[in-house]
């Protein structure tokens, strides 16, 4: 990695806008009046005004120089195209953004009108991710998705026309009256696509969305009660990194496949621990500290959109501190499939911090949770499917984050 890539910042900015909430999301996103748009743009440009003062008192770096930018939601694409150069001229204005830099916006099929796809364009958007969830359309339908399967191709269609050809396309194993032949036919769709980079998920049932909190109350509505077991989950998500790889789309993360040379470059600093600079509604940061001690500051702006629009509120903040730290290396970095660099966290970290995780490195290895290979220590097959039981394997039970003294 060179210098400049150690030192450049990634910006995250949240656009909470939904046309319709989908019934599996647990995200800080909902369907707000298209009159709040103007308002909580001009909120987070004032954030982005404010974050380098901000990053001085807190005793943070805040790079000045840019190598990924990712506009998650929500749906980003429903903001009116002069909405959308308003946000990318504030952060020109603040920031360097390097020019290879990786603009990514999440898009929903169907909702890229072209105005607001030519002001992508404009911006400098070269990456889309598309949340298709399913290419089956009555699935589509139950989940609370508005578009079709022919949508999906006509938008992949005008991208690429646009000049937008790095794309992502999401998909999730386990949607309510999901069958093993639907999945089979969703992956196949996804493969002709073409695209160069794909996300698959396993739905994650918990009480944060509409459907987990039917399906953990034993209800129906929302069609929970064909919500596929977690067994025919663990099958299906088996048979999507046979399906990709055997296409040439490579497993390289948990959830993430891509063709060579399109892996994520923004989701791959949070894994990496590289600082990002979170902006709008429930958004995130981590950042380091400027001098020597050694901490990491995560700060979380508001999840409630009023509370975030009032423009005397903060982020919540808290100091990481080495040891937490280390936790993190570890349980972020078996994510990947290259996996964890012993000789890294050595040298990072010291010996005596590396002991008992070795200690736990070799019982996992013993249960077929982990592999070592030299120097490089990765999750199993089995082991990514107890991914958060092994994470939490290295999770200090007394120490969390702490304040900095």
């Amino acid at each position: 990695m060179s210098l400049t890539r150690k030192q450049a910042l990634g910006i995250y900015i949240s656009i909470p806008f939904c046309r319709s909430k989908c019934t599996y999301c647990n995200f800080a996103s909902g369907v707000y009046p298209a009159s709040e748009h103007a308002r909580y743009v001009s909120r987070v440009v004032d954030e982005m005004e404010q974050a380098r003062p901000w990053a001085s008192e807190m005793g943070v770096e805040l790079p000045r120089l840019v190598d990924t930018v990712y506009l998650g939601g929500g749906t980003p694409s429903l903001l009116d195209p002069e909405l959308i150069a308003q946000l990318f001229g504030a952060m020109r204005a603040r920031f360097q953004l390097l020019g290879d830099a990786e603009i990514t916006v999440e898009c929903a099929p169907g909702q890229i009108a072209d105005a607001t796809l030519e002001a992508l364009a404009a911006a400098g958007v070269n990456r889309v991710s598309l949340g298709v969830q399913s290419f089956i359309d009555q699935e589509a339908a139950g989940s609370g998705r508005l578009h079709k399967r022919a949508t999906v191709l006509d938008d992949l269609r005008r991208l690429r026309a646009a000049g937008i050809a790095n794309l992502n396309l999401d998909l999730i194993a386990g949607l309510a009256g999901q069958t093993f032949a639907s999945w089979e036919e969703s992956l196949d769709v996804l493969v002709e696509s073409d695209v160069p980079h794909a996300s698959v998920y396993m739905l994650e049932v918990d009480e944060d969305s509409r459907l987990g909190r039917e399906v953990l109350a034993g209800g129906a509505r929302y069609h929970a009660e064909l919500v596929p077991t977690d067994d025919v989950i663990a099958q299906m998500y088996e048979r999507a990194l046979e399906r990709l790889e055997a296409a040439g789309i490579a497993h390289y993360e948990i959830s993430n496949f891509s063709r060579p040379g399109f892996a994520s470059r923004h989701n791959m600093r949070y894994w990496e621990r590289r600082p990002y600079l979170g902006l709008g509604l429930d958004a995130s940061s981590a950042l380091d500290a400027a001098g020597p001690e050694g901490y990491v500051l995560r700060a979380t702006t508001s999840d409630d959109l009023k509370e975030y629009l009032a423009e005397n509120t903060r982020p919540e903040t808290a100091w990481l501190s080495s040891d937490r730290q280390f936790e993190e290396a570890w349980f972020l970095g078996l994510r990947l499939n290259a996996g964890v660099d012993l000789a890294a966290l050595q040298a990072e970290f010291g010996g005596e911090r590396m002991a008992p995780a070795l200690e736990i490195v070799n019982r996992l290895t013993g249960e077929g949770l982990l592999v070592r290979d030299g120097e490089r220590v990765f999750l199993t097959p089995r082991g990514r499917l107890l991914s958060n039981d092994v994470f939490q394997e290295f999770l200090e039970v007394t120490e969390t984050e702490t304040s900095r003294t």
